[in-house]
């Protein structure tokens, strides 16, 4: 894969590490930019992995609850610009295929296409949304929707159209569960505790932990105790339970369920755009093209 400056620039705002030095992890990766930050982390030149979701791909996130707050249901549909995600046409649609999950809770994508558009309208939400595509000219996409059920409490928060946060939890009150769903949004941790961490991830981060102590050239003993320092603030930085409470620093998430009498259960965060890489175009160059067509 050849080593382009777009791809050296985006590992340095990643980590940090000199221009130079990104060119080199990257051509020895053969632009596998993944295994550079690794190798760059390991090497102590990195001075932070900051990565995060690419947000390129516009669009909105949609919820819906069931009367009886039991049920709940979240989707993400896709378009090309954020000025078509704003488009009352694109939201109406959004809002309907979302409904349909919590109405009929088809197994996959395809499965919900095929499910008509509303009770009152047999068109299927695949040919509606093929006729919108050919009305506003761009793509639009029904990436992904979960439903979920309950036996307590979903705590919600959406953040403009672009995030949406759906608590399962029990004990507390009403209040709790949106300043729960408020701070899921905010921190995006990986799952509620350290037991829920995949053991994969666990090992990854153990191993650049170690391989920086070993760089260090600590004394064992005290490379053990910075590698077991650092593993367990990475499990609490990436955990709902072990984070700050975003609207009380001072006071542990853990801490505020014990003092409510409250237990996070599971939840589910959606942003739009997660993992989509959005092709980057001159924009002079773009217009011309769409003038020649």
């Amino acid at each position: 894969m050849a080593v382009t400056a777009a791809l050296v620039k985006e590992l340095r705002d990643r980590t940090g590490a000199g221009m130079m030095e990104c060119k080199k992890a990257l051509v020895e990766t053969d632009g596998d930019i993944e295994r550079a930050i690794e190798n760059l982390r390991k090497a102590g030149a990195a001075k932070a992995d900051k990565k995060a979701s690419r947000i390129a791909a516009e669009g909105r996130v949609v919820y819906k609850l069931a009367d009886d707050g039991k049920s709940a249901a979240l989707v993400e549909v896709n378009c090309e610009t954020d000025f078509v995600a704003g488009d009352d046409n694109f939201t109406a649609f959004s809002a309907k295929v979302c409904q349909r999950v919590l109405d009929e809770d088809p197994q996959s994508v395809d499965a919900l296409g095929s499910i008509s558009i509303s009770a009152d309208d047999s068109t299927s939400i695949n040919d509606v949304r093929e006729a919108m595509i050919g009305k506003i000219g761009e793509n639009i996409q029904v990436r992904r929707f979960n439903r979920l059920q309950t036996e307590n409490s979903f705590g919600v928060y959406q953040h403009g159209a672009r995030i949406c946060v759906i608590v399962d939890f029990k004990g507390g009150d009403e209040q709790l569960g949106k300043d729960l769903a408020m701070h899921i949004a905010a921190t995006a941790p990986v799952c509620v505790s350290a037991e829920q961490l995949p053991a994969e991830l666990v090992a990854k981060e153990k191993a650049i932990f170690l391989a920086q102590a070993k760089e260090s050239g600590k004394p064992d003993d005290i490379a053990e105790k910075m590698v077991v320092g650092k593993l367990n603030k990475f499990m609490a930085e990436n955990t709902l339970v072990g984070q700050p409470f975003v609207k009380d620093p001072d006071q542990k998430i853990s801490a505020l369920l014990k003092a409510k009498n409250a237990e996070v259960l599971s939840f589910l965060r959606l942003e739009v755009g997660e993992g989509i890489e959005k092709k980057s175009e001159n924009f002079a160059e773009e217009v011309m093209a769409q003038i020649q067509e």
